[in-house]
């Protein structure tokens, strides 16, 4: 079950739309092939005002994606993963995908509890090796 926080710096007077949350956790639910109520999402909200980047004018406007899960997939599937989650997640926002910044955070399998309860999954099998 992976879980999103996603964080939008916002312009002045710009405000997040209704169903952006829906939209994001539907995206991103087909980028992870997971089931309805698998891809949990939650939005916040980031002045412009407390955002900037060094020796810049840009009028920049980035969106942090950090994606907790029980285990990660192997390197490179995440490097599979990582362009169409940003583009999932630019699309269900209307943000140019070259603005979308993915944080794949430490697995959480055995540091999560859901309701008090501790979540320690197995972790997924490795490929077979091929043989020789």
């Amino acid at each position: 079950m992976p879980i999103l926080d996603v964080e939008f710096v916002l312009g002045p007077g710009e405000k997040l739309p209704a169903g952006l949350a829906a939209a994001v956790a539907f995206e991103a639910g087909l980028v992870f092939g997971t089931p309805a109520g698998g891809t949990w999402v939650k939005l916040y909200e980031l002045s412009a005002e407390h955002y900037a980047e060094n020796d810049s004018q840009a009028d920049s406007k980035p969106v942090f994606v950090r994606v907790m899960r029980a285990h990660l997939p192997m390197q490179l599937e995440l490097e599979q993963e990582a362009p169409k989650l940003a583009a999932a997640i630019a699309r269900a926002c209307g943000r140019p995908v070259e603005s979308v910044h993915i944080i794949y955070q430490p697995p959480i399998g055995g540091r999560i509890a859901f309701g008090g309860e501790l979540f320690n999954p197995s972790p997924p099998l490795p490929p077979p090796r091929p043989k020789r």
